[in-house]
């Protein structure tokens, strides 16, 4: 095994032991990147220098007891990086260089953490597919000719073909478990406000989580016991204890009341996906679990509520982006034609056709009849969940739809393209946790098995989906 096929666990046990140094780690890392990125596509930028000269500051200090200590990942674009360019795969931002980094980032670099870069993405998150991206379509290691998934597109194919060991990324609609899904490895959406959105470059702020790529639960659980937790910079983090998850997900799962959602096995489906999450439950009453068929009624209406108050939340985000303080800027005599040809050079369709569609809903004579709608409705969706986590601890659905689609095959139809975050987005509008773990093979691509918690309630997803993995290979499969 090469050493940027190791695990965080693994490679922490390698450290400590002193089997291989960090800069060790991080070159095999760099020399993956350099062997593989040309065809996969998953980094915008590859910060080479500053990666070997962390991992030579980890090494010189010598402590390795914290399990982050000289591991080499790469952080979403969308994430602030001090004196790292920082793109959110947009051209408005191309030559933007923070002065700060996002807490997420700041916690890795405290642990003496290692930055290879920052991956592609749709831009600034907007997309589920990774056909958005403003420089280029990251592909799927799985099927060069399909997508990762979106909106984290690089870092599930960074993690996927072990240029890195994790990947930071961002959840507002599924837009960290379905790329988990698309490409065999473990993608965790946590509940919003546990970890900081501080520095993390908004999409939808009512939405926006920040979660993690990994190639097992372990390591998943590793990395959040490290990030989550209250910031004074982000109001939204509650004083909220953060478990000490990889103790937790030990524990068994006998007992655990498993909900099935009527609504997440519908017709249209691919036969084999539901097939595969049929097995994995089973599985899972086999290690003990106890399986309840539930509804979430308003499971219809999800997708058109997020529609509405997604770009609603976006319109007034991408505001800031106008040519005046940072990023690209057209000059003229004329303010207007500052933001106007500004914005109209450098945003991307998709991000145009969101800022129409939130201005839309948001103003006067509309905004009563779409986004005040879209959230009473939305607090209808968060009350079907309230109400199922009354009778059981866990609910199990498929991640999407089908496995990973073709390049190309939905581009021309945003609704289609929309319709793939059917089982992803209710959980985000009802701001609860949720992972995606590999479950199986539908014609040689990853199926993603979706695991959804209560708010706060890491702790129980991090141990059914760990029990599933102690019990099955999936995780461990590898693209050719």
């Amino acid at each position: 095994m090469q050493l940027n096929e190791l695990t965080i666990s693994q490679a922490h046990e390698g450290l400590k032991k002193k089997d291989f140094s960090s800069v060790e780690l991080t070159k095999a890392c760099l020399e993956q990147i350099k062997k593989t990125d040309d065809k996969i596509k998953a980094f915008i930028t590859v910060t080479e220098d500053i990666a070997l000269q962390q991992a030579k500051v980890a090494d010189k200090a010598g402590d390795f007891s914290n399990p982050l200590t000289g591991i080499p990942h790469a952080p979403k674009d969308v994430f602030c990086t001090k004196d790292i360019r920082s793109t959110g795969a947009s051209k408005i931002l191309d030559n933007y260089i923070p002065p700060y980094s996002a807490t997420a980032v700041e916690k890795l670099n405290e642990l003496r953490g290692v930055i290879l870069g920052k991956v592609n993405c749709d831009e600034f998150a907007m997309g589920g597919s990774g056909e958005n991206s403003g420089y280029f379509v990251t592909k799927n290691p799985w099927d060069l000719e399909r997508v990762p998934g979106g909106s984290c597109s690089g870092s599930a194919a960074a993690v996927a073909s072990d240029m890195c060991l994790y990947s930071l990324g961002t959840d507002t609609g599924g837009s960290i478990r379905q790329p988990a899904g698309f490409c065999g490895i473990t993608g965790l959406k946590v509940t919003y406000g546990r970890v900081s959105r501080y520095g993390v470059m908004a999409m939808a702020s009512s939405l926006d989580t920040i979660g993690t790529f990994a190639k097992n639960v372990e390591d998943a659980a590793i990395i959040l016991k490290h990030i989550a937790g209250r910031d004074k910079n982000d109001s939204t983090t509650p004083e909220v204890k953060v478990d000490d998850y990889s103790a937790e997900m030990k524990k068994s799962i006998k007992g655990l009341k498993i909900g099935l959602p009527k609504e997440y096995f519908i017709d249209g489906m691919d036969p084999e996906v539901k097939d595969l999450v049929y097995k994995a439950v089973k599985k899972l009453e086999e290690l003990g679990a106890k399986v309840v068929d539930i509804s979430l009624p308003y499971t219809a209406k999800a997708v058109a509520v997020y529609y509405i108050i997604c770009p609603s939340e976006v319109s007034s985000n991408l505001a800031r982006y106008d040519g005046i303080r940072y990023g690209m800027s057209e000059e003229s005599d004329k303010l207007i034609d500052i933001y106007q040809n500004t914005r109209s050079k450098y945003l991307g369709a998709e991000a145009k056709r969101r800022i129409m569609i939130g201005t839309y809903a948001l103003s006067a004579g509309y905004y009563d009849a779409y986004y005040k709608k879209g959230m009473q409705v939305r607090t209808l969706v968060r009350n079907d969940f309230k109400q199922a986590f009354d009778k059981v601890d866990i609910m199990v659905t498929p991640t999407s739809p089908t496995p990973a689609f073709k390049i190309g095959e939905n581009a021309n139809d945003p609704l289609k393209m929309y319709l793939a975050d059917v089982f992803t987005v209710p959980a985000s509008l009802a701001g609860i946790c949720g992972i995606s773990i590999p479950a199986g093979f539908s014609n040689n691509l990853p199926v993603g098995l979706q695991i959804l918690g209560k708010p706060f309630a890491e702790s129980t997803i991090l141990r059914a989906a760990y029990n599933y993995q102690q019990a099955t290979e999936w995780h461990k499969k590898k693209p050719l």
